[in-house]
């Protein structure tokens, strides 16, 4: 049996999605009204600052000899070997950072603001003071590297083992806030039901929690692996310039100023090219991914 009664449209059933559908528009027109001059100026001016010297390199990149110098010697040995360190950078930062970030995200340290002013510290240290604090460390007369020199006969500075440890403390907190944001946006009645229904603590990190904050993951390893790439100032300081073995790109390019300007603004290029692939690649994908995260958590958090 039919009803003779009309329908009603969508929006009088549904009066929030209706309010929503008519605050949707001006709010998009609202982003695009023209700015106050007194906003624009310093505006442009500011872009105009970052962008400049990235074009002012590409007008100046000798590109007919691009491949030559990319496939020198000396230049394409720091090139492969700041691939290879980055890379197990970035696979070090994972292994150690998405536990760090889950104890911060859970308070379960004591004195977490403390530890977690510590953890972010190499991102506003100079990278120097990184390198002589990791010689002071690990240095064949260092805190631990004299144990490690006497009892194992390990030396660590001025390998290349040095410059993944050395990557490795300087792009570690880019991975630690990435994943920790994106676990303190998860829901915890997800861990709770799953606990309930019988699993483990390590079976719901695993097979409920780290799905869940995998682009945050993704995006913090691709950051770190992009931080370690451009690593200089604890590189040299810890590691050295050893060709082959401790010469990454950054260390390559400051040198190459003194000599060849050619090959310094192809290698500076490179660095150039893949820091905006990664930044496309995160703002297009893993940080809409973890931006939508975000805006559950706080979504739940006010339903709560």
């Amino acid at each position: 049996m039919t009803s003779d009664a009309p329908r009603q449209p969508a929006a009088a059933r549904h009066p929030r999605a209706a309010a929503g559908s008519r605050h949707a528009a001006p709010r998009r027109r609202a982003t695009r009204q023209r700015p106050p001059l007194a906003l624009a100026i310093p505006g442009v001016l500011a872009l105009a600052f970052l962008v400049a010297p990235f074009v002012a390199l590409v007008a100046s990149a000798p590109w007919g000899e691009m491949t030559a110098l990319l496939d020198d010697g000396p230049a394409a040995e720091a090139l492969w070997l700041s691939l290879r360190t980055a890379s197990l950078s970035a696979v070090l930062c994972v292994v150690l950072g998405v536990p760090l970030a889950w104890l911060l995200a859970h308070d379960a340290l004591p004195l977490p603001g403390l530890v977690r002013a510590l953890v972010t510290m190499p991102m506003v240290l100079p990278p120097v003071v990184g390198g002589v604090a990791l010689l002071a460390l690990l240095g064949r007369r260092g805190l631990l590297g004299e144990h490690l020199d006497a009892w194992f006969g390990v030396q660590l500075p001025f390998t290349t083992a040095a410059v993944v440890v050395a990557q490795t403390f300087v792009a570690l907190p880019f991975l630690v806030i990435s994943v920790d944001a994106a676990l303190r946006a998860v829901d915890p009645r997800l861990a709770q039901v799953a606990a309930s229904l019988g699993g483990s603590r390590w079976y719901v990190f695993r097979r409920v929690t780290l799905p869940v904050v995998a682009p945050g993951v993704a995006a913090g390893a691709v950051l770190a692996f992009a931080r370690a790439l451009g690593e200089f100032g604890a590189t040299i300081t810890f590691a050295g310039n050893f060709p082959g073995v401790t010469r990454t790109m950054p260390v390559a390019i400051y040198l190459a100023l003194e000599r060849d300007r050619a090959t310094a603004v192809a290698l500076s290029l490179v660095l150039v090219a893949v820091s905006l692939v990664v930044l496309v690649a995160l703002r297009s994908r893993w940080l809409g991914g973890l931006a939508g995260l975000a805006a559950r958590g706080v979504e739940m958090a006010g339903a709560r």
